[in-house]
């Protein structure tokens, strides 16, 4: 008897279906953190009757898919929702497809061990990575500390003397130092910048790509021709794309000679036994710290380091941690120089850098510290001797030849009319090896070769064999591949937090000790509104682990990447419809990076039709800062859009400015549902005014959490959007990066979509390809996460899930009031997923602020909500899906206890510099202090509510003063005596 011809089974009247049995639907109810038996209980609160129903009232008729004419749900590609065990063997057997090859093909990609305490505890720790952004640096000491030492390890390495913590990926942070060569050079007022023939195939795309809209001129030449030409600035590699190493030294004298400033992009493992780019006279360092414990994943995440010197640091992209003190006088660490991050200063800003890679940036500063300067000395030298062995094995040829003498880890080899042959070989073998030239070959070694693949290499290349107790005596003629006035001399990281963890046990209790000191997923909600923090399951995790997935190279042939491109193939699907737009790029790597991706197609289609000379982009007052960031990047004009009183986009506004401009009208750039959470009744009217007059409309995919399953952008009027994949579709955000931003576009835009200068293992530098990132698929490692969200939910469960997010929002919405305004709402005064809660009231009649709020609301153990945008004074609320009504309650239950405090100070029981709100957040410090005099209690302070008492998290030190750490600005790693 099959379970099929099972007899109906009724429990409490509840009948069990077959996908009950089978568990289709389990996820969906895991992610979603509302019971179905809370839902009517929420509904009645709200006001409605159910979830459809809220929908209805929430949503314009007009936008909703059901009630377009062309929507038909039994042509949806949408998979039907599944267990996560069944997924996860799905995936898996989609993985097993990618060829399991041996890649020596460097080019920035190399194999590395990711220690065993920092995997698990760290990468699969999701204590670590659903941390968000520490701009609330009192619960993110941990992060902050280890985001410390990365700078740290990369002003030592590099030697220069300032340092970010950590940029999307080497490709991208060239094309930043580019733009910082340009801005800071004072003394040459020259557009032209030159670049090295040995730079990196992907990084030169990425620098046409920039260069071409910020009205740049690339020249391109030998290193050794620098000082030649008249230019602003200039990108040399070291060691360069061929493996080669030279003294930059009279290269970078010769540019400071003509007034150029000079950027350098190198590898950290390289450093270790090279001489110091800074101490050659380099004004910026950039690199990838994919080697120091970071897997390829066939392309990213990867955290990408910038360092130059101390007189530009104000002119630094990115984030940058900085040394401070709390209110008692302790150090604390903060974000330095936030202006460039929450509050970027729109279209005057030089970088659109939202997201970067903490998360890999934390693991690289760990690898660095679990090995230390001695361990990295080991690993660097051993690399080094194998490759010293492979070159000097190679020479013993009658038909192969060693191009370059000095080299650290790759060499190229001259093979004459033998490549194909070779690569026959190499390939039936399983191995990669990299082609730059008909008659020459690159291999590139790392951490993770052993002598038996080189003896391997060797017999493959040429049947060279080499006695294995020869080796010594066979590198004597590569002894010196690098010369000893380029043999790193300085001593480099010598403070104390890379020297005193030599067994895994103190390893292990450092880790644990910085996680404690972080608020995550794993304590309490993150409200943030704008920024998703919903669940990232286990079961979404776990694939990114996998050696299937994790230590593919991105410029395998394809045939070993069948796996991987299936994998992305579907998922781009699954976008597609969900988006209702026709194509899709998987390529940007953040938001911020989609957004320009977006713009770089309208601008590239309108130069198809002869209409280049649009340059005109208008941007509502209260967009994200990074799209008039984006916009300027390029080389668009913005003119800002007004907003009316309720917050949406003034229409009259929009229309006189569109007329104004139409002749050179390139693009309108909107967020929707809208910046201040709510749907737009006109936003289809805003989209055909746009186009009436030749232009583009960008839609900022960031709020797509609310239209999941009901709107489709590209079905309302958009042209492009951009999908913020770790926000709606579930990949973390770990404590500031990684993310991925791809773009779904309309047909007419397809052709414009970026694309890679390297196909199938070899380089095509016949035409620009307009990459906006160093990799083909952006951060492919972390698409899996993606795809199992959307194949577990299936679209019946991202539909619930939408719905459940704006239920959630209204929710909080209703059970505020009375205590707090929401400051917009739309239609049937509903809110959309997110809302703004309007404290500049509060304030003006207490003097207590939003800062106040956020702050207190640590000691209730939460994070707080997004704090003065888009309108400042106000703090924007987002509880997505994923929060149960216990949580929601819990959080809506403190707000109300902190309104109570702050109408103490209305009714002058209290004064707002005396308050509990004002002296928020409190730490253990508070606790132990023997001369409390305070006009409130230990208790008020540490346990305002009967959930602390049950579980407290301590924030680690009392509130940051900002104004001691931009007047004190220190970035390294102070003393360990200050960490006491």
């Amino acid at each position: 008897m099959s379970i099929a011809d099972q007899p109906e089974t009724h429990d409490h009247e509840h009948e069990i279906s077959l996908d009950d049995l089978l568990q289709k639907r389990d996820f969906i109810r895991r992610h979603i953190g509302p019971r179905d038996s809370d839902l009517p209980i929420m509904l009645e609160t709200v006001g409605a009757s159910s979830l459809d129903d809220l929908t209805a009232s929430t949503i314009p008729e007009d936008l909703l898919l059901e009630n377009d004419p062309a929507f038909d749900p039994s042509e949806s590609i949408l998979p039907t929702p599944t267990c996560e065990h069944d997924a996860l063997e799905e995936l898996h057997s989609a993985a097993s497809m990618n060829m399991p090859s041996r890649s020596f093909i460097g080019q920035g990609y190399y194999g590395t061990i990711v220690p065993n305490v920092i995997l698990r505890n760290v990468l699969e720790n999701p204590g670590w990575y659903t941390a968000y952004t520490p701009y609330q640096p009192e619960i993110a000491q941990g992060r902050l500390e280890s985001l410390l030492a990365f700078q740290q390890m990369t002003i030592d390495l590099t030697g220069m003397e300032f340092a970010n913590a950590s940029l999307l990926d080497e490709a991208t942070a060239a094309a930043e130092a580019m733009a910082l060569c340009k801005r800071a050079n004072k003394k040459n007022k020259s557009n032209k910048f030159f670049v090295s023939n040995d730079v990196f195939a992907q990084t030169i795309d990425v620098l046409k790509t920039r260069a071409q809209f910020m009205g740049i001129e690339l020249i391109f030449g030998d290193a050794e021709t620098v000082g030649d030409h008249e230019i602003f600035g200039a990108l040399l590699q070291y060691p360069g794309a061929s493996g080669k190493v030279i003294d930059l030294e009279p290269l970078i004298e010769a540019a400071h000679a003509n007034n150029a400033l000079v950027s350098v992009a190198t590898d950290l493992m390289a450093l270790v036994v090279l001489k110091a780019p800074g101490e050659m006279g380099a004004d910026v360092v950039v690199g990838s710290a994919q080697r120091f414990g970071v897997p390829m994943g066939f392309g990213g995440p990867h955290a990408a380091f910038f360092a130059t010197r101390d007189d530009f640091k104000r002119s630094v992209p990115g984030r940058v941690i900085g040394v401070s003190k709390d209110s008692r006088g302790k150090m604390a660490l903060r974000m330095a120089m936030q202006t460039r991050e929450q509050h970027i200063r729109r279209d005057k800003a030089t970088s659109n850098i939202c997201t970067a890679q903490a998360l890999l940036a934390n693991m690289s500063a760990f690898y660095a510290i679990w090995h230390g300067p001695e361990g990295l000395m080991t690993i660097a030298s051993r690399i080094h001797f194998l490759v010293q062995l492979l070159a000097s094995g190679i020479e013993s040829s009658e038909t192969l030849s060693v191009v370059h003498d000095h080299f650290f880890d790759t060499v190229v080899i001259h093979c004459g009319d033998e490549q194909a042959a070779i690569r026959q070989r190499m390939e039936q073998t399983g191995i990669n090896l990299f082609y730059p030239t008909p008659d020459t070959i690159s291999i590139s070694l790392d951490e993770s070769t052993s002598i038996d693949e080189v003896f391997l290499l060797m017999d493959l290349l040429d049947g060279v064999e080499v006695d294995e107790d020869c080796e010594l005596e066979v590198i004597q003629k590569y002894e010196d591949a690098i010369p000893d006035s380029l043999s790193r001399t300085s001593d480099f990281l010598t403070h104390e937090i890379f020297n005193r963890f030599d067994s895994e046990t103190e390893m292990l209790r450092y880790l644990k000790r910085l996680e404690n000191r972080d608020f995550s997923l794993t304590h309490g909600m993150i409200p943030l509104g704008s920024c998703t923090m919903k669940l990232n399951a286990t079961a979404e995790m776990i694939p990114v682990s996998w050696a299937e997935f994790s230590k593919m190279h991105p410029f395998v042939p394809m045939q070993d990447t069948e796996g991987y491109r299936n994998m992305i193939a579907q998922l781009e699907a699954w976008l597609i419809e969900m988006t209702g737009y026709d194509a899709m790029s998987m390529q940007p790597n953040s938001g911020a990076q989609g957004e320009y991706a977006g713009l770089l197609a309208i601008r590239r289609y309108h130069e198809s039709l002869g209409e280049g000379h649009r340059n005109v982009c208008l941007i509502p007052s209260s967009a994200h800062g990074t799209n008039p960031a984006s916009a300027t990047m390029m080389g668009l004009k913005v003119v800002v859009v007004k907003t009316d009183e309720n917050g949406n986009i003034d229409l009259d506004d929009l229309k006189a400015k569109a007329e104004q401009h139409s002749a050179n009208l390139s693009s309108l750039m909107i967020t929707y549902p809208s910046t201040h959470g709510v749907f737009e009744k006109t936003v289809r009217e805003a989209c055909e005014l746009v186009h009436d007059h030749g232009g583009q409309v960008y839609m900022d995919g960031a709020n797509m959490n609310a239209m999941v399953g009901l709107v489709a952008p590209g079905k309302i009027g958009s042209d492009v959007s951009h999908l913020n994949l770790h926000k709606t579709f579930c990949i973390p955000h770990g404590g500031g990066g990684p993310g991925m931003g791809p773009i779904g576009v309309k047909s007419h835009l397809a052709p414009f979509l970026s694309q890679h200068v390297v196909v199938d293992g070899e380089v095509q530098m016949d035409e620009p390809k307009f990459a906006v990132s160093a990799a083909e698929f952006g951060s492919a490692s972390i698409l899996p996460i993606s795809w199992m969200f959307i194949r577990m939910m299936g679209g019946e469960g991202l539909r619930k899930a939408t719905q459940v997010a704006i239920l959630n929002a209204n929710y909080i919405a209703k059970r505020l009031e009375g205590h707090y305004e929401v400051l917009y709402k739309g239609q049937n005064g509903r809110v959309a997923h997110e809302c703004i809660v309007d404290i500049r009231p509060i304030s003006e009649a207490t003097g207590i602020t939003e800062v106040d709020i956020a702050k207190r609301l640590m000691d209730y153990g939460f994070h707080a909500p997004t704090m003065s945008w888009p309108v400042a004074g106000t703090i924007m609320i987002e509880p997505t899906e994923s929060e149960s009504l216990e949580e929601l309650d819990r959080f809506c239950e403190a707000l109300i206890s902190i309104r109570d405090e702050i109408r103490e100070v209305e009714s002058g029981k209290v004064s707002a510099e005396d308050s509990v709100l004002h002296h928020a957040p409190h730490t253990v410090d508070d606790l132990t202090d023997d001369n409390w005099e305070r006009a409130y209690s230990k208790s008020q302070a540490v346990h305002p509510s009967a959930a602390t008492k049950l579980a407290k998290f301590w924030p680690a030190v009392n509130r940051v003063d900002n104004v001691y750490g931009d007047r004190n600005l220190v970035c390294s790693c102070p003393p360990m005596e200050d960490y006491e």
